[in-house]
């Protein structure tokens, strides 16, 4: 099998670098600094305003270490289990947690770097912050383990769009509209819930249960396409742009559940898709802010 470009690109997975960035899922390293750029780009009033300072250290902790601390944390709590995830066999596209006391305290120092924004935060900056860090660590770590009770797996996955509320509240200096949130969470509750469809088999086997598990392949591409549909919906009583770029989801889970495309491929379009649609979002904004 060809090795994929990005991994001959990153040091060699032998090393500690090589292997938190391979942890850190690059491929998904807009899931969290995407929404960031999407805060920031619909709080600013100026040009100028786009590149604060703690705009810029915001992304830049979105994109790498906040990425470590979440995904660390859920690998460092399915080591177990992940021995039977195809996304971590031999030709799978993620590594498998290889332990260490290393690797766990360098996962701990990232998530504490977060409390660095604390005093450059408004309130509701500071409660996302504190969300987005309860959320990251009780997903996979007991007692919570939110990620094994159907349902509550899929709710608690709202902490993606939090990245975005703390960067809109550090440059607005307030909350972003509710609906906006709602709408993301929902938008971030499908996507993790599809997901998820290619770990129903392992989790089964493992005795995991998963909103995924508990409603099996074909009901969950209905909840998912629900879960997208409303997303839609409430967004777009913010503007009825939001709602059109949303409703692409709906279209695109249903694709996959009527076509041949195995969802095990269609899992890995998902960063095309979310980016193509992040970019849309952020590319509105800047219009409105240049030319009204």
């Amino acid at each position: 099998m060809t090795q994929p470009v990005l991994d001959r690109l990153l040091p060699s997975e032998r090393t500690t670098a090589g292997y938190l960035l391979r942890l850190s899922r690059p491929r998904f390293w807009l899931y969290l600094a995407g929404p960031v750029v999407v805060g920031v780009v619909y709080a600013a009033r100026t040009p100028a305003e786009l590149f604060a300072p703690l705009a810029v250290a915001l992304f830049a902790y979105f994109l790498l270490p906040a990425n470590v601390f979440l995904y660390g944390v859920n690998d460092v709590f399915d080591a177990d289990v992940d021995t039977d995830n195809p996304k971590k066999d031999e030709a799978g596209r993620e590594v498998q947690y290889r332990g260490g006391r290393l690797v766990p305290g360098l996962v701990a120092l990232t998530g504490a770097l977060a409390v660095a924004f604390v005093p450059s935060l408004p309130a509701a900056g500071i409660v996302a912050l504190a969300a987005f860090l309860f959320l990251a660590v009780e997903y996979s770590a007991p007692p919570l383990r939110f990620k094994t009770t159907p349902f509550l797996d899929s709710i608690s996955n709202g902490l993606y769009v939090l990245p975005g509320v703390i960067a809109y509240a550090a440059i607005a200096g307030t909350a972003p509209p509710p609906a906006a949130i709602l709408g993301g969470w929902l938008w971030t509750m499908g996507m993790h819930t599809f997901s998820a469809i290619p770990d129903i088999d392992p989790d089964r086997a493992a005795g995991i249960e998963t909103t995924a598990t508990a409603l099996g392949e074909s009901r969950t591409y209905v909840y998912c396409g629900l879960c997208w549909l409303a997303a839609a919906v409430v967004f777009g009583t913010v503007h009825p742009f939001f709602a059109a770029v949303l409703g692409v989801y709906p279209v695109f889970v249903a694709f996959v559940a009527v076509s041949p495309v195995s969802v095990d491929r269609a899992y890995w379009w998902f960063p095309v898709l979310n980016t193509a649609a992040g970019t849309a979002l952020t590319l509105a904004a800047l219009w409105v802010m240049l030319y009204g």
